[in-house]
């Protein structure tokens, strides 16, 4: 800290109409610290649940009040012998292993010289009552010194929990919700970021700024709930609002600017003098009203906050003259500016950032929308929700959409599209087509060196001369080239899946394209990669890459239609339940496919799934060995930059595969029917999902609560190499076969259940279930007759090596 080597964040701060949030934040930045509340220190002792802080001996001095609040504190161990100590203990074996894959140890025991504090609820109150205990002695005179010497560290971290600390300090749950940080300067593993947020789900999260190829990551070593929490003592808040409706009025102009009103109807759930609202950082706030009247809207930006929550958004905090009443419905209008759509290259080509923040809500509420733009009259533009109706006024067309149930949010697109629709079971399928292509997938021109010899162009030079350089044109791939086979193949998909599960909460679905090589499933709206619009020998892909042209033209499309039930219809609970929503979407995307193509054709891609698990990255590790798949983004590191899509995708849809595998297609298809009827627009968690696979399973398995498979493939890292031997003793009918099951390349406690199927002369197949161990396991089966066929993991059901 430098006297912090930490990253000193750049924080803005924005407010309409001035206010009390405006007045709070700027007695935030102007709390430095007191000299006079400045004391020499040993032993004291902090302690939030798991979080056990021992300043052994130095000095501490708090910041000056804010609204009668002291926010903020620095330690410094600038004594002979001067010292604190942080002891973190995660309190499960997933936290435990993240925690040992940057720290190398399952437990934080660190000991540091320097920490500075920045808390809202009444941490310096508790503090102080200590040290008074304590007759610990002030010092003014070293007061002076540490102001003067870390006054501009701690404004600056202040800064970065400039909204919060507004939050909080105007909320009247203050002493309950209010957070505890530290930025620790540890002396073995550098500078560390410690939260305790009772607002949150997981309300203990410690984790380290980190770099790697010149791109900025924030790795977070362990996150869990607090013990608190977990004993019930304490219950999780209640989110501050519910928001029931949502209507935007959006202009889009020439110059691809956006311009919108957004009304939205929401019922607060407890009484507060704030309502926090997400938007894009992309946007800025120009005025906001509450049933009519104007009030303030307080937005700070802060990049470390933003990357400590792993989020691009903006909190905009609006406050009133009196508090917001519990249960009393209200209208927030909030006008808003930006630009979130930008060229992508050639005539109205265009990408839309920002997709799910372009307009404030409050991140995963369900609510119904209601959607009118203003775009030129020469473009085209569709959304999430029906089409209700289009006009032209003058060089404007104007167009009005309504979803028909509640969604989590609402997107667009623009471009200049041509269109192919088609009908079925109610449900209207809309697939738009650029009319050109962006120019990065438009190949340049070329220039053959003839004398060289080129073997596609075999011309003999004429004697006495040099052949003339051939100069090809620039290749300009189609983009309405699949158009009429992909809104019959999205047709399709959407009506086999909608056999499986359900009716999706639709009644148009658009597919629309977006420059790149990715997709986006929102309700009633998909992105699909240009790509996956060009003939396969147009596309930017090598000769011969199988795997890609079939992720383009198979896979991509129908992962992205699934999400209208997994993601859509059905959410996730928290980040940690995430990777189900995209297991379910990719394996989704396979049974499609394995309808169209053949059962071939899903072992081919999950074959293609093992190898990228099994790749190693520059390290050395496989992308798999990167963290347990409950992870979710936190599997974003420094240390294995590419582990999230490997794990979240290859791997969730093998989790998949073997749940079907284990339960058989009839019983796999009804538990995937009952989840989307039970959940339908509500949160589902990992635990749910597994309590609900439970009952699926056949009677007898031998995992009956899926507590090994869970723990090995969901909980746990790893893929076993799996070697069978077996030997046959006696005779018929008494005849015996005891095998060997030898398990290498995971931890030790890795176990799974494996089937080996056995077959002889007449009979059907026997199938023994063994479980995996460290050590060799044996296993005996006695038969009728001799066996014929020993296999180990008959049908590729379980994701060895």
């Amino acid at each position: 800290m430098g006297p912090f080597s930490f990253l000193l964040p750049f924080f803005a701060a924005a407010s309409l109409h001035g206010g009390i949030a405006a007045d709070t934040a700027a007695a935030v930045r102007q709390a430095s610290l007191d000299p006079s509340e400045c004391y020499r220190v040993r032993d004291l002792r902090l302690a939030r649940d798991e979080i056990r802080m021992y300043l052994n001996d130095g000095y501490l001095i708090f910041g000056k009040p804010v609204n009668g609040v002291r926010v903020s504190a620095v330690f410094t161990a600038e004594v002979e012998n001067g010292d604190a100590e942080l002891l973190l203990m995660p309190p499960n074996i997933g936290e435990r292993r993240s925690l040992a894959n940057f720290a190398k140890s399952p437990n934080l025991n660190e000991h540091c010289k320097e920490v500075v504090f920045v808390f809202s609820g009444d941490t310096a109150t508790e503090l102080i009552a200590s040290l008074k205990e304590t007759n610990a002695r002030k010092s003014a005179e070293m007061g002076q010194v540490l102001a003067a010497k870390w006054n501009s560290v701690v404004e600056s971290f202040a800064g970065s929990f400039e909204v919060r600390l507004v939050q909080d300090l105007l909320s009247a749950r203050r002493a309950e919700l209010g957070f505890f940080y530290a930025a620790i300067g540890a002396t073995a593993v550098g500078n560390l970021d410690l939260i305790h947020d009772p607002r949150m789900l997981q309300q203990i999260s410690l984790g380290q700024l980190a770099t790697r190829d010149n791109r900025r990551y924030f790795d977070i070593w362990t996150n869990f709930e607090a013990r608190a929490w977990r004993m019930g003592q304490r219950r999780k808040p209640r989110q501050e609002i519910r928001v029931e409706n949502i209507k935007i009025d959006a202009t889009i102009d020439t110059s691809l600017a956006l311009k919108a009103v957004t009304r939205l109807r929401v019922t607060p759930n407890v009484t507060e003098r704030v309502i926090p609202l997400d938007i894009s950082q992309r946007m800025k706030v120009t005025s906001v009203k509450v049933d009519g009247v104007a009030v303030e809207a307080y937005s700070p930006e802060s990049m470390r906050a933003n990357l400590i929550r792993s989020g691009e958004n903006n909190l905009v905090l609006i406050t009133a003259d009196q508090p917001f009443a519990a249960n009393r419905t209200i209208e927030i209008e909030m006008a808003h500016e930006g630009r979130v759509i930008a060229q992508a290259g050639g005539e109205n080509i265009y990408f839309v950032g920002s997709r799910a923040a372009w307009y404030p809500n409050r991140i995963g509420s369900f609510s119904t929308h209601e959607l009118t733009f203003r775009i030129p009259k020469a473009l085209d533009l569709v959304s999430t929700g029906d089409l209700i109706s289009t006009r032209t006024e003058g060089e404007w067309k104007i167009i009005h959409r309504k979803t028909p149930h509640p969604v989590r949010f609402a997107g667009f697109n623009l471009g200049d599209y041509e269109h192919s629709t088609i009908t079925r079971n109610g449900i209207k399928v809309d697939v738009c087509a650029n009319r050109k292509v962006e120019d990065a997938l438009i190949t340049k021109p070329r220039t053959i060196d003839m004398s060289q010899g080129q073997p596609t162009f075999p011309r003999r030079p004429m004697r006495g001369s040099q052949p003339p350089d051939i100069i090809l044109p620039p290749a300009t791939p189609n983009p309405l080239a699949r158009l009429e086979r992909m809104a019959s193949e999205a047709a399709a998909a959407l009506e086999e899946l909608s056999a499986r599960f359900g009716k999706p909460p639709i009644q148009t679905l658009t597919i629309s394209p977006i420059p790149g090589r990715f997709g986006q499933g929102f309700p009633g709206l998909v992105y699909l990669s240009t790509i996956s619009y060009l003939d396969p020998r147009e596309r930017p892909i090598p000769n011969g890459n199988d795997m890609q042209q079939m992720f383009f033209s198979e896979l991509l499309y129908a992962h992205e239609i699934a999400h209208q039930w997994w993601g859509n219809g059905v959410t996730s609970a928290s980040y940690q339940d995430e990777w189900l929503m995209e297991a379910l979407a990719n394996y989704s995307a396979l049974w499609v496919l394995e309808k169209r193509k053949g059962i071939k054709a899903l072992d081919q891609v999950l074959e293609d799934y093992r190898l990228r698990l099994l790749r190693k990255d520059s390290t050395g590790n496989t992308n798999e060995s990167g963290g347990p798949i409950t992870l979710g983004y936190r599997l974003i590191s420094s240390l294995s930059p590419d582990s999230w899509v490997n794990v979240t995708y290859s791997k969730g849809a093998w989790i998949i595969h073997m749940l079907r595998r284990r339960m058989g297609d009839e019983a796999f298809q009804k538990l995937l029917s009952t989840l989307y009827e039970r959940y339908r627009f509500q949160p589902v968690s990992t635990a749910e999902f597994r309590d609900l696979a439970v009952r699926a399973l056949p009677p007898g398995f031998p995992d009956p609560k899926l507590e090994s498979f869970f723990d090995a493939w969901v909980n746990g890292t790893g893929i076993p190499e799996l070697k069978l031997t077996t030997k046959v003793s006696g005779r018929a009918p008494n005849i015996v076969l005891t095998g060997t099951i030898t398990q290498s390349e995971v931890d030790d406690e890795f176990s799974i259940w494996v089937p080996v199927e056995i077959q002889t002369a007449r009979g059907k197949p026997v199938i023994k279930w063994v479980a995996t161990a460290s050590e060799p396991v044996n296993f005996s089966v006695k038969l009728p007759a001799l066996p014929v066929k020993v296999t180990l993991d008959p049908g590729r059901s379980t994701l060895t090596r």
